[in-house]
């Protein structure tokens, strides 16, 4: 018999993460963790492992989680969603028991290239644009990776031992290395198949008209799907412990 203590982990705002299958994949590769995957709707499957469950939470309120009862919280793509991060970390570090771990992941909205491919006046250059416009309107930032919200927000919420990671994640399958190729094969999929999702409501804020948002979906899809344009955006994760004692000095 294991006796072990169980494992407790929260993935916040899992069903943005294309309708909980993170959350899934998790509970699946660790079946000695309980993990409860939140998110403000209820779109998550049916049929999930038996360590995991979905429940209705808003990140941005009080958390109902008691205080001290987890020692992991996974927070995924939460950019445009959230007005205060240091809140946010602030309740992720009361509900971690001394010890615990969080982890931010997130993603720019700005489309780069590193040789000029993508060039100011392209539709692939706008989108970045679309989504800083869109955060004047409602209050809450996209550009929390190019502005390092990450690192300095989860110093004030009380975390240590703070490390991050940042990735050039290509858009289409440009790179000559295999892995990355096959990386921007995901990223064009993934950029291509909704782009509608993605734009939209940001269009919207700004009075685009859907003609107007259509000629700029066609024209977006197609310099993506174009080898030439060497585009990439920028993720990055940034991981940080809770103390095990009060006392325990606080370092970047």
């Amino acid at each position: 018999m294991d006796t072990r203590p169980r494992r407790r982990t929260i993935l916040c705002a899992s069903g943005r993460q294309h309708t909980g299958i993170w959350a899934i994949d998790f509970a699946d590769k660790f079946p000695g963790c309980e993990v409860i995957g939140t998110d403000i709707s209820p779109i998550q499957p049916g049929w999930v492992p038996p360590n995991l469950k979905f429940e209705i939470e808003d990140c941005n309120q009080e958390w109902t989680f008691p205080s001290e009862s987890f020692d992991y919280v996974h927070l995924r793509y939460l950019v445009g969603c959230i007005p205060d991060w240091t809140e946010l970390f602030s309740q992720a570090y009361k509900t971690l028991k001394p010890g615990g771990w969080v982890e931010s992941f997130e993603i720019s909205p700005t489309a780069e290239s590193d040789d000029g491919t993508v060039t100011y006046d392209s539709a692939m250059a706008q989108w970045g644009r679309i989504f800083v416009e869109a955060s004047k309107k409602i209050g809450n930032s996209f550009t929390v990776v190019d502005d390092k919200v990450q690192r300095p927000a989860l110093q004030e919420a009380g975390f240590v031992d703070i490390h991050e990671w940042e990735f050039k994640c290509p858009l289409n399958p440009w790179p000559k290395d295999p892995k990355l190729k096959e990386i921007g094969r995901f990223g064009e999929v993934f950029l291509t198949q909704d782009t509608e999702g993605f734009v939209t409501l940001a269009a919207n804020l700004l009075g685009w008209s859907m003609e107007e948002v259509y000629v700029y979906i066609a024209k977006f899809r197609r310099e993506v799907r174009n080898r030439k344009h060497h585009v990439y955006i920028r993720l990055r994760a940034v991981w940080a412990r809770k103390p095990e004692t009060k006392e325990e000095p606080t370092p970047a």
